[in-house]
């Protein structure tokens, strides 16, 4: 019988047990089918390795030398195990992909990238307000990928081999009723907005209503906030002329809404595309983030407000990473 890695694991575990009794509990195995395994370890190496007594097993001189080489071995072989299973997982074609979204414009082009670079997978998506739960199903396994969003000072950590791959940071615009006064110039200021009704997320939601408030109250004026909501609600309350509210230069008009840049670009949007270092995507990652990103730039020409103030300000591009 040759020396083998279980052999090293059954001594340590009967040295951390203090017993064969309870050793034999640890390793779901009976006392007598472990001692007499132990026995066999002991006639490989030469000598007893526990001094064995009512009072449980201690290791012997030979025993000491034997845990103090296998402590040291263990952690390096399991550590190869692991990142041989991660790296068979990586490059084995994956059954499905769930991919989670913020409201952007990114989804379609991901959902495209994937199935072109991966096409025996089945693709999933969701979608939420919110990043950060999106953020933790990444991070737990749920979800094979995120198109994620954040705002200066409340930017996303990336945490537990969770990869943040920033696309672009562009700038927040001006949602408001097609017939509203402020409609007809090219650009509205913080100013000209502060004295409206708004429609806004609610605060528990995630931070975006703690952004729009705080650059706010840097101009003295507040946001008085009669009309909580997301997403499609929210551009509904725009569009019945009852509020006004702020969106993502990318997003389309739709009837009944105009969307003008704000004077001085004084908000910003950053669209962040998530994924797990050890999932399936990180070997396709240099073309996935190329499509994506090829992908917000065709989508920036969709709103033609975005499309004139790229025109006056040529940055921001997508983001390199």
């Amino acid at each position: 019988m040759d020396l083998e890695i279980r052999h090293l694991r059954v001594v340590c575990a009967i040295a951390d047990a203090g017993s064969l009794t309870r050793a034999a509990a640890a390793l779901c195995t009976t006392q007598p089918g472990l001692s007499a395994q132990l026995r066999r370890i002991e006639n490989l190496l030469g000598g007893a390795l526990f001094d064995r007594s009512r009072a449980g097993a201690a290791p012997t001189p030979l025993g000491e030398l034997v845990l103090a080489r296998a402590r040291s071995i263990l952690p390096g072989v399991d550590q190869l195990l692991s990142d041989t299973a991660r790296a068979t997982r990586r490059a084995a074609a994956p059954a499905l992909l769930r991919v989670g979204s913020v409201g952007a414009p990114l989804l379609g082009h991901l959902l495209i990238a994937l199935r072109e670079l991966l096409s025996g997978a089945q693709l999933t998506s969701r979608c939420q307000y919110a990043p950060a739960p999106l953020l933790d199903d990444v991070r737990a396994g749920r979800l094979e990928a995120a198109i994620l969003g954040d705002h200066p000072g409340q930017e996303l950590t990336a945490y537990d081999g969770v990869l943040l791959h920033p696309l672009v940071t562009e700038p927040v615009f001006a949602l408001l009723p097609a017939d509203h006064p402020l409609a007809a110039q090219e650009e509205v200021s913080l100013a000209q907005l502060a004295g409206e009704d708004w429609a806004a997320p609610r605060p528990d939601s995630d931070r975006t209503r703690e952004y729009w408030s705080s650059v706010f109250s840097r101009t003295e004026h507040h946001l008085r906030i009669p009309y909580e909501a997301e997403g499609r609600q929210l551009v509904e309350i725009v569009r019945a002329g009852l509020a006004v509210s702020l969106c993502q230069a990318t997003f389309i008009e739709v009837p009944g809404v105009a969307v003008r840049p704000l004077a001085g670009n004084p908000l910003w949007y950053r669209h962040v595309l998530a994924w797990h270092r050890d999932g399936p995507l990180t070997p396709h990652g240099e073309a996935i983030l190329r499509h994506v990103r090829n992908g917000y730039l065709s989508a920036c020409s969709d709103n033609p407000a975005y499309a004139r103030w790229r025109q006056r300000f040529p940055s921001p591009q997508p983001t390199c990473s």
